[in-house]
Formats: structure tokens, sequence, C-alpha cells
């Protein structure tokens, strides 16, 4: 029994003593340190001398586009930007080629018909209506010539003595048809869809020459020119056909009369030629 319990002490005494030889196992805490960093703004005045600037004054320019209404319809909103531009003024330039014919030069010729160039510039206006305009026109023709006289050369019709006003002899050298034509020309002008047809009123002038041995110390030894000097009137029709929005080509008829050619210089003038000026001409102008 003694024996018992003297084993049961040196088992206890022995447990302890392993057990209390075993190292224990520690717990370690981790502390993570967040730092936090702020950026801080400090606005503080800045005092600057004014620069000497010079500004514009900003405008905004009116259109006349503001006046149209707002509309669905696309033809009406057509119809208002054309009434739009027909408050303005419009204007061109124009270029093309003729045909003309004088009754007094068939006499002359047998080419009944004068070929030509034609050049000129024209300004139009709306008025009552946005269809109807007034155009006013001025052009510069060049006439090349279908016959050529010289008396020096060969008998011509025109061959003899003239007399001037004052009875001054004057003997017939050369002449031809080549002139230049000078047309201010005021015309009506109805517009539908691209039809443009047209009337209008004319004043021209043409530029004629002839040439005569007039006298000088009484003997008829000089050589002059004499020119055509006077305006005539005229009307005429056509129509124009729209191409595009700023293109025009127009076919005319005009016609006017000479009552009498004169021709003068500084010092003689007379009338030969009794004419009935007519002539068809084609252009095309922008």
């Amino acid at each position: 029994m003694l024996l018992r319990k003297i084993i049961l002490l040196f088992s206890v005494i022995f447990i302890t003593s392993t057990f209390a030889q075993r190292k224990k196992t520690d717990t370690i805490y981790v502390y993570e340190k967040v730092i936090v960093y702020d950026t801080i703004y400090l606005e503080k005045s800045i005092k600057l001398k004014p620069a000497n600037l010079m500004l514009s004054s900003l405008e905004i320019e009116e259109e006349e586009i503001k006046e149209i209404n707002r509309s669905n319809n696309q033809k009406e909103l057509k119809e208002q930007i054309k009434k739009l531009r027909t408050k303005s003024f419009q204007y061109g330039i124009q270029a093309g080629i003729g045909f003309k014919k004088a009754s007094w030069a068939e006499m002359l010729s047998e080419k009944n018909q004068q070929f030509g160039q034609n050049f000129g510039i024209w300004i139009s206006k709306s008025i009552i209506d946005p269809n109807f305009s007034l155009m006013l026109s001025a052009n510069v023709h060049h006439w090349n010539s279908t016959f050529d006289l010289d008396t020096n050369k060969e008998e011509t019709y025109l061959d003899g003595y003239y007399f001037s006003e004052d009875d001054q002899p004057l003997l017939f050298q050369r002449f031809n048809n080549k002139h230049f034509e000078y047309v201010l020309q005021l015309k009506a002008i109805y517009e539908w869809k691209n039809l443009r047809p047209f009337v209008g009123f004319l004043a021209n002038k043409n530029n004629y020459k002839m040439q005569f041995l007039v006298p000088e110390n009484n003997v008829l030894n000089k050589l002059d020119d004499f020119k055509s000097n006077q305006v005539n009137f005229g009307f005429s029709l056509g129509l124009q056909y729209r191409i595009f929005s700023r293109f025009l080509i127009d076919v005319e008829y005009q016609h006017y009369k000479i009552k009498n050619l004169s021709l003068k210089n500084s010092s003689f003038d007379f009338d030969i030629f009794k004419t009935n000026n007519t002539g068809i001409s084609y252009f095309i102008s922008r």
C-alpha cells in the first residue's frame, strides 16, 4: 500500500516536471500604422498692373434669315428665302456671240449676216413682285467685216466725189463695216420657274469709219477719217433660261433704225446712207 503511494507520488512529480519544461507559444500582435497626407491650397491675391490692350467691341451682325418663320413646309420656306434675296441688287457679267443684219450693207456685200462678239455688265432688282425685275445692262459689241472697199485696189460702188454741207469736195478712198457698237439697255423680266422672258428698250451707238481725201490748201491731198457719232434707239425681245443659280443663257432679238448714217470729222460732215438696221444676237451671260 505504501509502495503504491510512493509510485503515484513519483509519477505525479515526473509528469509535472515534464510539462514544466515545455516552452509555451507566445502570441505576437502586429500593429499597422497608416498615415494620411492631405494637400492644402492657399489662395493669395496678387496685384497686377493693367496693360494697355485695345479690344474691339463685340457686335453680332443681324442676318436676314431671322425674318423667316419656322415652317415645316419646304415650298413656303423657299419662297420666303427668295423674297429675302429680292430685297437686294443682283449683278453680273455677260459674254457671247451674235449675228447682225444691216439693210444698207446688202448693196455692198453678198453676206447678209455680220458675225460679232459681245461683252457687258448688268445689274437688276426685283420690284412689286419677287418674280418681276428690271435689269440695266451696258454692252460692247465688236462686229467683224463682211466686205472691204478700197478704191486704190479696185473699182467700188462708192467711188467718186462727195460734197459736204458747205460744198467741200471729198474723194472716197476706203471703207468696211467692221466696227464697235455700244449698247445701253433697260429690260423688264418676269421669271417663271427657270424661264425668264423679257422685253427691253435700248440706245446704241455704232462707230463706223470711212476714209476720204479732203482738200488742204484747195488741193485734195490729205487722207482723213470720217466717223459716225449718233445715238440710235430701238427695242429688244428675248428669253433667258436659268442654269443652276448663278448662270443664265439668253437668246435675244434687237431691232433699231438709223435714219441716216452720218459720217463726220472736225471739219466736214454729210449723210450718205438711208438705213434700216436690224440685228439678232445670241448671248451667254453670267
